[in-house]
């Protein structure tokens, strides 16, 4: 086991184990650490604990410092300059006319390097746009191409829901979502419907899709026919939730003899999914029985 300390740099970012070291921080201090992009202005999201070594990458890294207040006023104040280099970056990629939408703007806490995050259809050429960017700002910088989700992850908003977007609010890690999810949750496949402001599947069903799969095992689809305590029927819609399948007794069926259609109930019947699945396993005993005895009439 060893000793770390779960450090935040976004509100809803990873978090990063570092090494407590001689600083000893608590959950909710500022702290400085170093990083592959320098020196950082973190949060202490996890106190010191214990984890197995195989949940570290290493080297592990201790944390250099609670930090002071210059280190807070430091930080502040990276976070107001990132207004005006917005507006001076935009200046230089409309100069230069390229195709790229600027999202947001990081400054390292040491001030050594400044991140500019940009989403584009395909790859774009931006050599020229570093040269003029390293000439205003006097410090390396790197432009970052993300995609929409990180996008959205970035500059937040507000879900279909009315809440603000899981992303950007507190979900760490986007995790895959497929069109699978919402046909197993009985929703619109209708896109506008579905998808988040990113244009993507919304992440929300993801979270509910394990219950839903649960649930629906042992339930028919709609259009299927079912044995019920009152005889066939076909299968209308079925409310997950609520482990019931409403249906429409099946009156008369179609045979080789006639040509006449599957006449149908009017009125609409709901049973429990249990119902159907007890009606269901007594129908197959019964037609083994009677298969059963058939062959030993064949044999006789």
């Amino acid at each position: 086991m060893v000793k770390i300390v779960g450090v935040k740099f976004k509100e809803a970012g990873k978090v990063y184990y570092f090494g407590p070291g001689e600083a000893r921080p608590e959950q909710g201090d500022h702290v400085i650490v170093e990083t592959a992009r320098g020196l950082e202005f973190g949060t202490v999201t996890r106190g010191e604990t214990e984890v197995p070594e195989k949940d570290i990458v290493a080297p592990l890294k201790n944390i250099i410092r609670i930090a002071t207040e210059e280190d807070e006023e430091r930080h502040r104040k990276n976070l107001a300059r990132r207004d005006d280099a917005m507006r001076l970056c935009q200046e230089k990629i409309d100069a230069h006319q390229l195709e790229m939408k600027l999202i947001d703007v990081e400054y390292t806490f040491d001030n050594s390097k400044v991140v500019f995050y940009f989403t584009a259809d395909g790859r774009v050429d931006f050599r020229e746009l570093v040269k003029d960017l390293a000439a205003v700002f006097h410090m390396r910088i790197e432009l970052r191409q993300i995609g929409v989700r990180d996008e959205a992850k970035m500059l937040g908003g507000v879900g279909n829901c009315g809440r603000g977007l899981c992303c950007h609010t507190w979900l760490r890690d986007f995790e895959p979502v497929s069109i699978k999810m919402a046909k197993v949750q009985n929703l619109s496949l209708n896109p506008a419907k579905i998808s988040g402001i990113c244009g993507r599947l919304m992440c929300c069903l993801k979270f509910e899709n394990e219950l839903y799969a649960k649930l629906k095992k042992g339930m028919p689809n709609a259009g299927e026919r079912v044995m019920t305590p009152d005889g066939r029927a076909l299968v209308v819609d079925t409310n997950i939730l609520e482990s019931t399948v409403r249906t429409r007794l099946i009156l008369e069926e179609p045979s080789e003899e006639n040509d006449n259609e599957e006449k149908l109930s009017t009125e609409f019947y709901t049973y429990d999914k249990e119902e159907i699945r007890r009606q269901s396993k007594k129908n197959t005993g019964r037609k083994g029985k009677d298969k059963a005895r058939n062959s030993e009439k064949a044999k006789k």
